[in-house]
Parts: structure tokens; C-alpha cells; sequence
């Protein structure tokens, strides 16, 4: 599987110096969350920080968006030209419209599901984007415990893209460690995002190993 570091749980006081270790270290995208303290009760960090993620990075970079008024923050992040700009489905009343312009702009579109979203609201959107992220935890915080029923939902999804003939790649977030790794690689996974336990870790690399199966 890939592996994309979420800077959630990195040190914000040595915030360069860490996006670069996790690249050093094996990380395959930087994964960066985007809270407004409206969609989520959070608030995180907006361009000014994510281009100098941008520039301390030599691996691609995976924004989500955890936000209201999803077109106006797709627009202020899309300039940083990251690999993937994803954006929830619960939120966004055009997600069709919004999926092409991110494509227009050359930047992977793809979806987020929350744990209760079901995988039956993607059947006419799975063919549209690249990857779509399954939340094993109620976003707005790192450190939260894997929800076990994501497992069934990874399959429902694996099962409907191959049924689509759709190309996308599906990602998990939250709780992701080196015991649940094996069962959502088996489910179907291709990319896991984590925070506590890369960024906790006493080796990066030791630990971003231990998820790439």
C-alpha cells in the first residue's frame, strides 16, 4: 500500500523540518487536512502554510478539505497544484460540477465519505474521480480509534469500482497503525493515511514501513 503522513499530528513548531523527514523517511504522498471549524470543530491551516508544505515537500502533496462552502476553499488550494484535492460528499450540493473543475485546473479529483456516509452515494460519481477517501473516524481530530465497520464498507467499495470498471484508488483515514494495516490491504485499500502513528513513532521510516504491505 502507499502511505500518506497526515501533518495533523506533526510538530507545527518544526513544520518544514518534519514534512521533510516523512519524505526521507518513505512517505508516498504528505497528506494535509484542511479544517474550518465549521464542517468539522476544528480549525487547522489555509494556503499561506500549505505552500510552504508545498515547498519543503519532495513528495506530492493530498489535500482534504474538511470544510463548508467547498468551491470557494477548492479554489484558494488549487494554485498549489497538489496530487489529489478531495472534498466531502455531504457537503457539496454540485459534486459533479466541482469534480470537473478541479480536473480542468490538472489536479486529481476525488471524495470523502464520512463513517455513516454509505458507498451507494457514489454509483454515479465513482467513474468521475481518481481516489475516494473512506473516514474510519468522525473527522476534526487525530488520535481517535478505527472504526471496525469501515473494513465492510472498503469492500462495498472495491466491489463497486470493479463492477464500474472505474480506475479510482480508494484511501482510508483514521486510526490507521501497524496492526489494522493487514486488514485493510485484504479489504482493498491501495493508499492509508497516518498520523499518531508515523508522527508518534521513534522512526519515521520503522513506521511507515510497517504500513506498506
Amino acid at each position: 500500500m502507499y502511505v500518506a503522513p497526515s501533518i495533523l499530528s506533526a510538530d507545527f513548531g518544526k513544520l518544514s523540518d518534519e514534512v521533510k523527514a516523512i519524505c526521507e523517511a518513505g512517505a508516498d504522498l504528505v497528506h494535509v487536512d484542511v479544517m474550518d471549524g465549521h464542517f468539522v470543530p476544528n480549525l487547522t491551516i489555509g494556503p499561506l502554510v500549505v505552500k510552504a508544505v508545498a515547498k519543503a515537500a519532495t513528495k506530492p502533496l493530498d489535500i482534504h478539505l474538511m470544510v463548508e462552502n467547498v468551491p470557494f476553499f477548492v479554489d484558494l488550494f488549487l494554485p498549489l497544484k497538489p496530487k489529489f484535492l478531495s472534498f466531502h460528499i455531504e457537503e457539496e450540493k454540485h459534486p459533479l460540477r466541482l469534480i470537473d473543475h478541479i480536473r480542468k485546473n490538472g489536479v486529481s479529483p476525488a471524495i470523502v465519505l464520512n463513517p455513516h456516509t454509505p458507498v451507494s452515494s457514489l454509483e454515479y460519481i465513482i467513474k468521475e474521480v481518481d481516489m475516494v477517501l473512506l473516514m474510519s473516524v468522525n473527522p476534526g481530530f487525530g488520535g481517535q480509534a478505527f472504526i471496525p465497520s469501515v473494513l465492510k464498507k472498503i469492500t462495498q467499495l472495491r466491489e463497486l469500482i470493479e463492477k464500474t470498471s472505474s480506475k479510482c484508488l480508494i484511501e482510508v483515514d483514521g486510526g490507521v497503525n501497524g496492526l489494522n494495516a493487514p486488514e485493510l490491504d485484504e479489504a482493498g485499500a491501495d493508499i492509508v493515511v497516518a498520523g499518531n502513528f508515523v508522527f508518534g513513532s521513534s522512526s519515521y521510516e520503522e513506521a511507515i514501513k510497517a504500513l506498506k504491505l
